[in-house]
């Protein structure tokens, strides 16, 4: 299937985060980050005509010194986003906090600061920043994660809403949110903790009290489950977890992408092939498996319509499955110079857009797509028919005859 995409040059703007506020109206994330290269970090705003037209609407640039916005989660119900944006060392040494969680509102074509936190303390010598970003389905609780450790938080206050988590070993590379769970993705395992109480429920069990509300006393979120690297089809030194998404439509459904670690080989490089799987979240079981690249993947997304799910490769390739099959639907090749950064579909499942620290975002108009189940079952239907069909002219011809 051919889709139409553009791409479009952002000049000396390395993108590296985005997400849309709105179905045409998207905010992106880059600049040189805490390096003296010149380049500003900024939050743009984008409104998306088309995929060959775009148009800036407003730029926020970030104070002098700080990080570029290397990860990003909008809530387009309201408009806002956070940001994982690490703070300069000037403002380190003044205040000694990161102020690295960030909360902006988008509202009449500007953005704005709303509120900041902070939940990654940065320990010199150590690159570490605000690499997860997830706010809820609900809009309820946001995710904020560096390399090792993780905070859950309310939204839209930023308050704590659990201790936070340190991982002793391997690092943190995403999280999602099931209606009643937290799905964190490890280079080692997946790791389910239970959610706590909203805040509604703990105010009606009674912590208001004479008009003022009782501090909640935090508590360590509850590991459930831990699933382990299921077994992946050929001869490899080892494989971690990168990215994962949940299904909008079907919490039992959960995809994860697996980089291999290819074996030593005499040869200067051997391929580092990359699979997505689909999981079946009451069993923890893989249902299926698909070897997608021959490079790791870097990003996915899943369609808000819960039909497609969309990948970036350290290929340069950007390709759209069949979320139910995994079947490829679209394959655009050398979609950048770089491998992709960051990938986001619109909220109304007609968009995807790609961007690269080279500078450039793709846009692409996701064609209408029917799933292959979909046409399956108008087969099963239209088979059924022509049988019945059949079998009542047979029994015409036959009484004809007698």
């Amino acid at each position: 299937m051919r889709a139409k995409h553009t791409p479009h040059t952002l000049e000396a703007f390395p993108i590296y985060s985005c997400a849309f506020v709105s179905s045409q109206d998207v905010v992106l994330g880059g600049g040189g980050g805490q390096s003296r290269s010149g380049i500003k970090n900024k939050l743009r705003l984008y409104h998306v005509e088309s995929d060959k037209v775009i148009n800036l609407v407003d730029e926020l640039e970030l104070e002098k010194g700080e990080d570029a916005p290397m990860s990003m989660a909008a809530h387009p119900e309201t408009s806002q986003l956070v940001c994982g944006i690490n703070s300069s060392e000037e403002h380190l040494k003044q205040q000694g906090d990161n102020q690295n969680c960030r909360l902006y509102g988008v509202k009449d074509g500007k953005i704005t600061v709303a509120d900041t936190r902070s939940t990654l303390t940065l320990t010199p010598g150590v690159d570490d920043f605000q690499k997860i970003t997830t706010i809820s389905p609900d809009g309820t609780h946001v995710v904020a994660a560096g390399a090792r450790d993780l905070s859950l938080l309310r939204y839209p206050s930023l308050d704590a809403a659990a201790l936070p988590v340190h991982l002793p070993k391997g690092e943190f590379f995403d999280a999602v949110f099931s209606p009643s769970s937290l799905v964190v993705a490890t280079t080692i395992n997946l790791l389910v903790y239970a959610l706590p109480p909203k805040l509604d429920s703990i105010e009606k069990m009674g912590e208001k009290r004479a008009g003022k509300q009782k501090e909640i006393p935090l508590s360590e979120l509850e590991l459930v489950k831990t699933v382990e690297r299921p077994t992946i089809p050929g001869k490899y030194a080892g494989s971690s977890f990168r990215s994962l998404r949940l299904h909008p439509k079907n919490s039992k459904v959960l995809y994860t992408v697996i980089n291999t670690v290819p074996q030593r080989t005499r040869t200067k490089s051997s391929p580092r092939h990359s699979y997505l799987c689909k999981w079946n979240t009451d069993t923890w079981e893989v249902s299926k498996i698909r070897k997608v690249s021959d490079r790791a993947l870097t990003c996915i997304d899943v369609s808000p319509d819960g039909k497609l799910l969309a990948f970036g490769s350290s290929d340069y390739t950007v390709g759209i499955l069949d979320a139910h099959t995994l079947a490829p639907v679209v394959t655009i090749l050398k979609a950048h110079e770089f491998p992709p950064t960051t990938l986001r579909f619109n909220p109304t499942s007609n968009l995807l857009i790609s961007g690269s620290a080279d500078n450039t975002i793709r846009v692409v108009t996701v064609p209408e797509y029917v799933p292959d189940n979909s046409w399956s079952s108008w087969l099963i239907v239209a088979i059924t028919l022509l049988i019945l069909l059949f079998a009542f002219i047979a029994q015409q011809m036959h009484q004809g005859y007698s």
